[in-house]
């Protein structure tokens, strides 16, 4: 289950990931890496958004839906 915003992690992020559903495949890398970078720069309104708990801070995890893509472009 996805976890809500959360300022307190969201300062000791030291990773991001972004998970890309497979209908995403045919976009070009260039294409996703902006999406990319456009979601975790708000990581508030994504929809899917987790942070998942390494040893020297958190990954802030989100995984791409349809709306993100929407809201971004």
């Amino acid at each position: 289950m996805a976890n809500a915003y959360d300022p307190y992690r969201e300062a000791l992020v030291v990773e991001e990931n972004t998970i890309w559903p497979d209908e995403y495949d045919a976009w070009d890398e260039a294409q996703r890496d902006d999406v990319a970078r456009r979601l975790h720069a708000q990581p508030q309104a994504a929809a899917n958004l987790d942070y998942v708990r390494l040893h020297t801070g958190f990954c802030r995890q989100i995984v791409v839906t349809p709306e993100d893509i929407e809201r971004v472009q």
